[in-house]
């Protein structure tokens, strides 16, 4: 039986320039957009700058703390066994997905991600919780490891129903 414990492997450090790039244009694009609205509609400027400054005051220091907690919390594991993960910033999650049970993995990889040479990887199974994601794997690192669970998998037929 496969128990579930703390994954070994961190995911690559380039993770946190992705996710911090990611969070600040989620940030700043809104931002400019009230800007240029406060400057259009002058009637409505305080009400848009007020929302503006509510924007920049919640959005500036989760996209400063989020990507550093994200890493520090973020764990990954593969064994002959299992697949091994542990997601989460306020809420963590640990999960594991036998290698009987895994029905498909798949791979993803954003224009955002292309950039920063990462990759997503998805392992899905026969569980009501959903899929099991890694993200912030080296892309190549990431190929392998689909690679990997995909023969793992295939040799190791189990009741993936």
């Amino acid at each position: 039986m496969v128990r579930l414990r703390p994954p070994r492997n961190r995911v690559e450090r380039r993770a946190v320039t992705y996710w911090l790039t990611n969070e600040l244009l989620t940030t700043l694009v809104p931002a400019v957009v009230l800007v240029v609205l406060a400057v259009l509609i002058t009637p409505a400027r305080p009400w848009l700058l007020l929302a503006l400054g509510v924007e920049l005051g919640i959005g500036l220091p989760y996209a400063l703390v989020v990507p550093l907690w994200r890493y520090r919390v973020h764990r990954w594991e593969v064994t002959e066994d299992a697949v091994f993960t542990r997601t989460g910033w306020l809420w963590q999650e640990w999960r594991v997905a036998p290698m009987s049970r895994i029905q498909t993995v798949d791979t993803a990889r954003g224009p955002l991600e292309q950039l920063f040479r990462l990759a997503s990887v998805t392992v899905t199974t026969a569980s009501a919780a959903g899929p099991l994601k890694i993200q912030g794997l080296d892309h190549e690192l990431a190929a392998g490891l689909v690679e990997r669970l995909t023969e793992t998998t295939q040799a190791n037929r189990g009741d993936a129903t």
